[in-house]
This record gives C-alpha cells, sequence and structure tokens, in this order.
C-alpha cells in the first residue's frame, strides 16, 4: 500500500470542468477535480517546485473563473523562461496536467475542436513566474511564487549534504525526506495564500 504524508490529501483540490472529457464520457458533466497528491505522483516526488506550479494554477484559474469551472483547454499559459532553464520543465508539466495545455505535443482535436497544442508558450514577453490567460475571454492574469517565506530547517542543507556524499544513516536520510516534506507543508497548508501573488491584466 502507497504511503505518503498526510497533508497531500489537505491541499485545497482544483475543480475544472473538461469539455472533451464531457463528450467522450470520460467523467460525468465534465467534472475533474485534481487533488495534490496526484500531481506528486505524476511528478515523482514534491518539493517546493511542484507545490509552487500547484499553488500557481489554484490561484490564477481561481482568479480568472471567479464564478465558474475553469474550462481544460482553453487556458494559455506563458513563461518567461525556455523550456530546458531551470525548473520551468517540472512547473510547466504540472499545469499542463491541470489545465491541458501544451506547445506542440498536445491533442490536435477532435472535429476542429478541443485542441490542447499551441496553448502553452516559453520564452514569452512576461515578468512573472507565468500568466495565465482566457482563450474565450482573453482576460489575463500574472502569478508570481515565492517559496523564500517559508525557510527550510537549518539542518536539512546539513544532513543534506550528508546524502549526497553517500555517508548518511537510513535514520538521517529519513529525517531528510521528513524535514523536506515540513517546508512543502508549510507552503501549501500553512502558507498557501500567501507564497502566491495574483495579479489581474
Amino acid at each position: 500500500m502507497m504511503e505518503f504524508p498526510k497533508f497531500f490529501k489537505q491541499v485545497p483540490v482544483i475543480e475544472t470542468y473538461d469539455p472533451l472529457a464531457e463528450l467522450l464520457g470520460t467523467f460525468k458533466d465534465g467534472k475533474i477535480d485534481f487533488m495534490y497528491i496526484q500531481l506528486v505522483k505524476a511528478a515523482g516526488h514534491s518539493c517546493p517546485t511542484v507545490a509552487g506550479a500547484y499553488a500557481m494554477s489554484y490561484h490564477a484559474l481561481k482568479a480568472l473563473y471567479p464564478d465558474s469551472l475553469p474550462v481544460r483547454g482553453e487556458i494559455k499559459v506563458e513563461f518567461k523562461e525556455s523550456l530546458e532553464d531551470g525548473v520551468a520543465g517540472v512547473i510547466a508539466n504540472v499545469i499542463t496536467n491541470i489545465t491541458g495545455a501544451t506547445s506542440k505535443s498536445g491533442f490536435k482535436g477532435l472535429g476542429g475542436k478541443f485542441a490542447r497544442h499551441s496553448l502553452m508558450f516559453f520564452d514569452a514577453p512576461v515578468n512573472s513566474s507565468a500568466r495565465f490567460t482566457r482563450v474565450d475571454t482573453g482576460k489575463s492574469v500574472d502569478v508570481f511564487y515565492d517559496p523564500s517565506i517559508v525557510p527550510g530547517s537549518p539542518k536539512q542543507q546539513v544532513l543534506m549534504q550528508k546524502v549526497m556524499q553517500n555517508s548518511a544513516t537510513k535514520e538521517e536520510r529519513e529525517e531528510f525526506g521528513t524535514l523536506w516534506q515540513n517546508r512543502v507543508e508549510k507552503i501549501l497548508i500553512d502558507n498557501f495564500d500567501k507564497v502566491v501573488r495574483v495579479v489581474e491584466l
């Protein structure tokens, strides 16, 4: 049985509507709920970057769709970084799962509708962590993610060095993982509304 930190299930759920899923009978009424644990499984790990991508998506979509469910496949996402830069690819993968937006690899459409490709752009002229835009209305929001307000434990860096040098004991490796997830928990549970700033354009 898979085990994971309990707080994974306490993170706010991202609710979306997917017209393609509705058409194909995949989910009743096309409603798809995304939970943090699902994005962690897709990424293969939980870290401040994955947490940030999730939090940015949650807050951006709330701002873009204040009175209705976000529509997957009708959201454009732009990044100032190149795909190969830093953690841009990790962030993009999480946001792709939530919004359906891809650069070139996504679904090409059905009968001229429901295309998911050409909705994600890199090296874009934006100054935020990411820009989300509704395709139907053109409304955009810039989101800024700053996890530095939630510092990790001082002991975490010491343990990381030992882990990287293969000199850490089993107990030290487990403690490192616990401290790592403690910071992610503080980001997503204690500071979920503080680590992300949304600016409507």
